[in-house]
């Protein structure tokens, strides 16, 4: 007898077969379980999570209007130059009416869009405030199953540098422009703990020299580690230094491999996954308990001051078993 969830797991098992061969409405379709969440996606994960943990992902953060977009399609270009595929996630502002991406960063990468040794896929942030989007992790480990040796995160900007895709990320690039010193200085704390990479885009505007003297100066007041971040110069709309910046990932993953930072990382990566799920799940039963009929009862009982709060949560708890 078929049940919803077997015909659910046929259905997926499908999707990620086509995928597997370059059929690029499957892996279109997959992208969109994931970012819809729910039993689907969870599907996705069970199925995926022992195949993955190949992909070298580098997550490209900085404030708006720092040139991530161009920059990152200057990259691709020299990678596939040199014959890597990547998968890039675009992580864009939502749509205040659908709630989908608005596809600005897909829009500036559209020199790769046939090309099949790239796969680009705008995510929406849909509210979350920390750069990238709350499926990210699980997009990142789809597209590793299905064989993309490289995944590129391209953060939202959000007025700031955002520190949370160092969790989602082997290697982090923080691209600034010139004439940051006052905001280097108000990130400092932020910069020293996520930055693998340094990039000041826009470099043939002025002040160049000086920011990343003050990005030097930062990183010599730093606690020195075993991976030193280069200072780079670029200007993404020329691709002038997208290829000393490629050299300069490749560098730093293999300077991970051989240390054992990369599995040090990953590992760190699934644990805060795992914190995140049981936050999100104990949320929803939150959300379950409060709006039944004994939560009603209670708070009618709060209101006439008959228990007090803690007494209200521990016969809620006590409820749910």
């Amino acid at each position: 007898m078929t049940t919803p969830e077997t015909a659910l797991g046929a259905d997926i098992a499908g999707l990620l077969s086509a995928a597997r061969t370059g059929h690029r409405r499957a892996l279109a379709r997959v992208m969109s379980l994931v970012e819809r969440g729910g039993p689907a996606a969870r599907e996705l994960g069970a199925a995926t999570f022992s195949e993955s943990g190949g992909a070298h992902t580098v997550g490209v953060t900085g404030a708006p209007g720092a040139g991530k977009s161009t920059l990152n399609s200057a990259v691709v270009a020299v990678a596939r130059e040199r014959s890597e595929r990547l998968a890039v996630l675009a992580v864009d502002p939502s749509s205040p009416f659908s709630g989908g991406a608005i596809l600005g960063d897909r829009i500036r990468m559209s020199d790769h869009t046939f090309d099949e040794g790239v796969y680009i896929r705008s995510m929406a942030t849909r509210g979350h405030l920390g750069g990238i989007t709350l499926a990210t992790p699980l997009a990142v480990r789809v597209l590793d199953a299905l064989g993309w040796p490289w995944v590129v995160i391209e953060t939202v900007g959000v007025g700031q540098v955002e520190t949370e895709i160092v969790g989602a990320a082997d290697t982090t690039i923080v691209v600034v422009n010139p004439g940051w010193g006052d905001s280097v200085q108000a990130n400092k704390a932020g910069l020293m703990e996520i930055a693998d990479i340094f990039v000041v885009n826009k470099a043939d505007r002025g002040g160049t020299s000086e920011t990343c003297r003050d990005i030097r100066q930062m990183l010599d007041l730093s606690a020195p580690g075993e991976w030193e971040p280069p200072i780079l110069t670029s200007v993404g709309t020329t691709g002038e230094g997208a290829a000393e910046l490629w050299d300069a990932v490749c560098a730093h993953r293999d300077h991970c491999i051989d240390s054992g930072e990369l599995d040090a990382r990953r590992a760190a990566r699934v644990d805060s996954e795992l914190d995140e799920i049981l936050r999100d799940t104990i949320a929803e039963r939150v959300a379950e308990l409060t709006a039944g009929p004994t939560a009603e009862r209670l708070r009618e009982r709060l209101a006439r001051r008959e228990l007090d709060p803690y007494a209200a949560a521990d016969a809620l708890l006590t409820e749910a078993g």
